[in-house]
Order: structure tokens, then sequence, then C-alpha cells
């Protein structure tokens, strides 16, 4: 990949300040849409402008290089009062031509909306967290005119769901307490982002919550998948544990079949207001 490099000065439509996981499905599709784009690594890795934010030091040169853009999109978790307005007047105060207002779109966690008492169906306007470090950061970037977009468990390339089984269900008690699942693609994730970049005037002040419009059950999940493991690995010994654990708490719970319904999971959440605003739908759903 090409990215503009820090020796010329530029102007692009989108910068990604963090180049992670998220930019390795995020470029291509901007490459594919000629979407021109930098990015920026704490190291200045591959090309990318060396950019790390410190809400200790703020220094001006760092911003100063960074190319004008259209949009900004903030991969990394800001957290707590003031660091939003930090960021946002530090760009903004060291790139005054060009674009009088700059797009600021910041990735989140749905993890604002797990709470005590929340509603089985949950969407973006539901009750979330508002003490969490995150959301405060979070709440301080909408009221300065940005976006948020709160992203549910992420999964492609090397994140796959089957390779955190002894991670999520190491013990049968650990597995007991596993219900729903919300995952979204790392290519549907790059989807929303420029469809926000496009359409930035129905995102504004906004936080949406990003999900494939699936619901998983983990007992559903861990059952396909560790039998699939004691195949490619030509033993029984999931079904030793996990298997057996999943059917154990069927019986146990008096559940009559996988996946368990939307009251025995207890936290679904529905997305599709975010797709329909935008005219989109996930297309890499289904782990």
């Amino acid at each position: 990949m090409t990215l503009v490099k820090e020796t010329r000065p530029a102007s692009v439509d989108i910068l990604i300040l963090g180049a992670g996981w998220t930019s390795t499905f995020l470029i291509p599709l901007l490459e594919k849409e000629k979407v021109t784009y930098a990015a920026t690594t704490t190291t200045g890795r591959d090309d990318t402008f060396k950019f790390k934010f410190d809400p200790d030091n703020n220094d001006p040169k760092q911003y100063a290089v960074l190319p004008t853009a259209k949009t900004v999109l903030i991969t990394f978790p800001l957290k707590g009062k003031q660091q939003s307005t930090q960021l946002v007047k530090s760009y903004n105060g060291s790139h005054e031509t060009g674009i009088s207002s700059y797009q600021f779109i910041q990735l989140g966690s749905a993890g604002i909306w797990t709470i005590p008492d929340q509603e089985t169906w949950v969407t973006r306007h539901s009750k979330y967290d508002k003490s969490d470090t995150r959301a405060i950061a979070e709440d301080e970037l909408l009221s300065l005119g940005g976006c948020v977009l709160d992203l549910s468990g992420l999964w492609g390339g090397e994140r796959q769901a089957k390779h955190w089984l002894d991670r999520v269900a190491a013990t049968k008690e650990q597995l007991k307490g596993k219900k729903s699942l919300h995952m979204v693609h790392g290519l549907d994730v790059a989807r929303g982002i420029l469809a926000v970049h496009r359409n930035f005037k129905h995102a504004a002040r906004e936080r949406w919550m990003l999900t494939d419009c699936f619901i998983y059950d983990w007992w559903a999940l861990i059952l396909g998948f560790a039998g699939e493991q004691d195949n490619d690995n030509s033993n029984n010994e999931r079904e030793k544990t996990q298997i057996k654990w999943v059917g154990e708490l069927m019986t146990e719970d008096n559940v009559r079949a996988l996946p368990r319904s939307t009251e025995q999971l207890g936290r679904c959440y529905d997305s599709r207001e975010f797709w329909n605003t935008f005219g989109l739908m996930p297309v890499r759903a289904r782990i």
C-alpha cells in the first residue's frame, strides 16, 4: 500500500489516526473507491506519519505535519474529560486553511451499553454507562460536532471467534455465564466509516451502534467450534470438556435447542438504524 509521505505537504479525504487492525480493511477499501488517505503510527513505519497522542504533552508540531483532511478518524481510545477537546482543537488550530469544518469520527466500543438492569433489546438510544471513561470522551467529541461509531466484537483476518474458546470457556462455570455475543467484520466497519465520511450530515453529533445484525449464542458457537477443532486435531479433547459442558448446561437450564431465545440470552443489540440511515447492510455477517 502507498501512503501519503510525510516529506510532502498533502491534503487528503481521510486521515487515519492510528493505522492498526481496522486500517487493514479500511485502506484497501479506500484504494478501491479512489478515496485519498493518509495514516499515522507511533513509529512512522511504512511511510505513515509519526504521531502519538499524549494528553500530558500537547506538542503542536506533531499536529502541524499532519495533512489537511476532510475526515479525521480516531481509532485509539480517548478517555475522560478534555482529551477529545485537546485533539480536536490541536488539529483544527494547526490546519486553518482549505476546509472550514473537519469531520471527526471516533471508534468506540458497544460495551458502554453493558450495564445492570439493561433492557433486553438495546439500541443506540438505550441507557449506557456515562461513568465509563471512553463514554465520557465520546460525549465530549459529540458536543464538538463529531461522530462516534461504537463497535461490537471485531472479527476478520486473524481475529476468529473459534480461537477464543479457551479464553471464554475454560471452565463449565465460566461457560454457564456466557450468553449473547455481537460481532462485526472489519470490512463492514470500513464500509461504515466510508459511508459516514460521505454522508456526515447524518452522522454529526450522533453515536451509532454497529453489529452484523446477528445475535450469537455463545453455547451454540462453542458447541460448533469445539467439534470442528476436535476434528481438525484428530482427537476428542473438547468432547470431554466444552462439548460435554454445553450438553449438561442445556439440561440444567431446560434449554431444548440452540440458539437460546432472546429472553434467555438477555442482551440483544439492534443496530438496524445505522445500516438503514446510510443505505447499507453488512456483507460479512455470520461468523
